[in-house]
């Protein structure tokens, strides 16, 4: 992305604004985990949309005059020996000026006081503030508390949820954030392939996560895109499980939800499949009727069909292979297997903040995601892929990630009989018996 893609972003948001009328969007604040220690800063994400800046406590202002024109303000948290010596050095302004394009630049020190004559000019009618909350119980954010001080101090404003703009210009995808998704994808490839070659009997979840984060680091900082859920045997029936304690039993079924971010897009791949590289019958029956599903939907998802319909068509396809394949007595028994929904945006968050909408269109990027939960059979397993939609049709561009049986298992069994002779030697050694064991044992073929 470059500074042109960000300045493109916020003249789109402009042209939606009330004459007369301010915007404020806010980087966000460090949260405390405990203590004097917090949780690792993570801007908020339409701010990075529209600037892409990532550092704290920045804050975005917005100024649309009556006859439509736009003045941009930029406030930075200002130089501080002592706090970037402990914390790392902040951006500069020419820096951030460069990255977003937003020439007149400040510190965040005069926020309050250029707000409060802006507001007492008489000039602005209304503010946005991007007020999104998914709960109630949920803290206040930066917005929802200089939502309080205008509602307190400048009773004669009228607020503006600015969410509901910033939806919909976050629903279509331009052709550099396809790009970056298509990047994203071949990272989270080499990822789950990582766990695929290493995946065995007896390792333990956060084994497998830290094969999925080890190859996910070769290709830059960034890692994942959200919380990684990766997990084993009865553990696949939390549908986000992040534990990672668990141990992998001969034949269980691993169930890994995982994605990659490249340049802020993120993916959203899941895949299964049973730890010792061969799918037992049972596996291999619920394996095919969901991946008979994905297939069927790829073919038939094109611009046009109702969003609604993705989901709907999901569950009574899967539902009617269920039937044939007898796991199944009738199609509404399907809520006993198919616990979530089969479908969600994706892009800058991994359930992107977009406006759903009545009908597909192309440059729409979204999951199709099948899962079967049967636990009297003790497996569970999703299969997710992303779908972008075309002018004729839609891309699976997560299609290269192993996800046919034969794919699968070929995967897997690459190195597991190495792995496992190695395991079986390291074994007997400790037993007493007088056997080689090579480092090469323990090595992963290319």
């Amino acid at each position: 992305m470059n500074t042109a893609y960000y300045q493109g972003n916020r003249d789109r948001l402009y042209a939606m604004m009330q004459p007369g009328s301010l915007l404020m969007l806010f980087s966000g604040e460090e949260v405390r985990k405990t203590n004097d220690e917090y949780y690792p800063f993570f801007a908020d994400r339409s701010f990075v949309y529209f600037t892409g800046l990532k550092c704290r406590q920045a804050v975005l202002l917005a100024l649309k005059d009556a006859e439509g024109s736009v003045a941009e303000r930029l406030y930075l948290l200002p130089p501080d020996a002592i706090a970037e010596r402990w914390t790392g050095t902040r951006i500069k302004p020419q820096e951030a000026e460069s990255v977003s394009g937003v020439k007149d630049v400040r510190f965040v020190g005069a926020l309050e006081t250029d707000f409060s004559a802006l507001a007492n000019s008489g000039n602005y009618g209304a503010v946005y503030l991007d007020l999104y909350r998914i709960s109630p119980a949920d803290i206040d954010r930066p917005a929802h508390s200089w939502r309080n001080v205008i509602q307190q101090e400048y009773p004669f404003l009228r607020l503006e949820n600015a969410n509901i703009l910033i939806r919909r210009l976050r629903l279509i995808k331009q052709p550099c954030e396809i790009e970056a998704l298509r990047e994203a994808e071949k990272i989270t490839k080499a990822g789950i392939l990582a766990m695929m070659h290493a995946s065995r009997p007896g390792k333990y979840e956060y084994q497998y996560k830290a094969d999925f984060d080890h190859a996910l680091a070769q290709f830059g900082p960034d890692g994942p895109g959200f919380p990684s859920i990766i997990s084993a045997g009865k553990n696949n029936f939390c549908i986000h499980y992040y534990s990672y304690a668990g141990q992998a039993q001969d034949g269980d079924m691993i169930l890994n939800d995982v994605g990659a971010q490249y340049d802020n897009m993120i993916t959203d791949v899941s895949r299964g499949w049973p730890c010792n590289g061969r799918f037992s019958p049972r596996q291999r029956l619920l394996y095919e009727c969901v991946l008979a599903t994905s297939d069927y939907m790829f073919s038939i998802i094109r611009p046009g069909m109702p969003m609604e319909e993705v989901d709907a068509t999901i569950r009574r396809y899967n539902a009617e292979r269920l039937v044939e394949a007898g796991v199944l007595r009738s199609a509404d028994e399907i809520g006993k297997l198919m616990w979530h929904g089969g479908s969600h945006h994706i892009g800058y968050d991994v359930h992107d903040v977009v406006e759903r909408p009545a009908v597909l269109a192309p440059n729409m990027v979204f999951c199709v995601d099948v899962g079967v939960y049967h636990e009297e059979w003790g497996i569970g397993f999703r299969l997710e892929d992303n779908c972008l939609v075309t002018e004729t049709g839609c891309e699976n561009l997560s299609a290269a990630i192993p996800r046919t049986i034969a794919d699968i298992e070929a995967e897997i069994r690459r190195n597991f009989d190495k792995l496992m002779t190695g395991q079986s030697r390291v074994a007997a050694k400790a037993a007493g018996r007088a056997v080689d064991v090579s480092a090469d044992d323990f090595k992963d073929e290319d």
